[in-house]
């Protein structure tokens, strides 16, 4: 593997949460930062502090396309991609919105895949890079109610596996972040899926309720929970490592949930899952 790319980075989502907090940690370690929103004008902190700032909808190919473009004109090429834009849609199996589920894959994985693609030529030519795909704890094990939200983490699990073994040869690192829970603005907006709502004539009535008040309380707790500056330090550490994990996971509950998932097997987990769920 060569160096840690010396070249700009950037950075999807900095609008909140670990978006923004990497973008701030990489322009405190001296980083050249692109940081990008769909909203630009959420962004006028991290510009003040020293970020080259843009417009990216990474369902939008038009935008990704100008903001590669526009960063490989002003410096020849991109040192790094923190993939990191993404939202849960949560809900039963049965009673959620495919359209919903749809539009949440084009940002979690299509957007991610598409702006990969767009990054690797210029990454391929320079002969080294790093690509950093923000995943999630909930790409190694699934909870209820969040099926379809866990599926796009698992795809860009496999996505960042098998990557990883095909850019390898042009000195580029893949690194795939598995934080657990980390309080940003994710909580609320998983509480708010239309069909995570605990709906009177819903059959899944009781377990929506007790799924939202699990994760209220799992992402209230400091405990449980960490900042999202905690995930900016591992991917700033997966992109300066002359040899970067192919995995950091991020928070001892995540470690855990995870040990025990691939350690116990499906047997024990769903035995863990009916203990909690079952209502």
């Amino acid at each position: 593997m060569s160096p840690a790319p010396t070249g700009p980075v950037l950075v999807t989502g900095c609008s909140s949460g670990i978006g923004r907090a990497t973008a701030q940690a990489l322009l405190e370690a001296g980083h050249i930062v692109y940081a990008t929103a769909r909203r630009p004008e959420t962004l006028r902190d991290l510009a003040s502090a020293g970020a080259q700032v843009l417009a990216l909808d990474v369902t939008s190919e038009e935008s990704m396309s100008v903001a590669v473009k526009t960063i490989e004109t002003d410096h020849g090429r991109i040192g790094a991609l923190v993939n990191n834009a993404g939202y849960g849609e949560y809900g039963t199996i049965e009673e959620t919105d495919l359209e919903k589920v749809r539009t949440m894959f084009e940002t979690n994985v299509f957007g991610l895949a598409r702006l990969t693609q767009l990054v690797l030529p210029s990454m391929r030519e320079a002969g080294e890079g790093r690509i950093v795909n923000v995943g999630s704890m909930g790409g190694r094990f699934t909870f209820p109610v969040g099926g379809y939200y866990h599926s796009t983490k698992y795809a860009v699990e496999a996505l960042s596996d098998a990557l990883r073994t095909e850019v390898r040869r042009f000195g580029i690192g893949v690194s795939l972040i598995e934080p657990g829970l980390i309080r940003t603005e994710f909580a609320g907006t998983a509480l708010s899926s239309d069909a995570a709502g605990t709906q009177g004539n819903s059959p899944y009535a009781a377990l929506l309720a007790l799924e939202a008040s699990n994760t209220a309380g799992g992402y209230g707790s400091s405990l449980v929970s960490a900042h999202p500056e905690a995930v900016a330090k591992v991917i700033r550490r997966a992109i300066e490592s002359r040899h970067p994990k192919p995995r950091y996971i991020v928070t001892p509950t995540a470690r855990a949930l995870i040990a025990i998932r691939t350690l116990g097997g499906s047997r024990l987990w769903d035995l863990m899952m009916r203990a909690q769920f079952d209502t």
